[in-house]
């Protein structure tokens, strides 16, 4: 199955599929679903996904 991102209003991206994850040293992350939600507000505490952070900081996305 090919990966689609999809965008949500004022949360995450979410991806479905298979993707590579890796960390900012190049490490894998482990993906334990087929779809996995990003964070987008950078407030998260479980990056690189999202955690729901978001709605606490009222985030918006144009």
């Amino acid at each position: 199955m090919s990966a689609s991102i999809t965008p949500c209003p004022n949360g995450p991206l979410l991806v479905r599929g298979e993707i590579d994850l890796v960390d900012a040293d190049g490490a894998p992350i482990p993906q334990n679903r087929k779809t996995v939600a990003l964070c987008r507000c950078g407030i998260s505490t479980i990056k690189p996904f999202c955690d729901g952070s978001h709605k606490t900081i009222d985030f918006r996305t144009e």
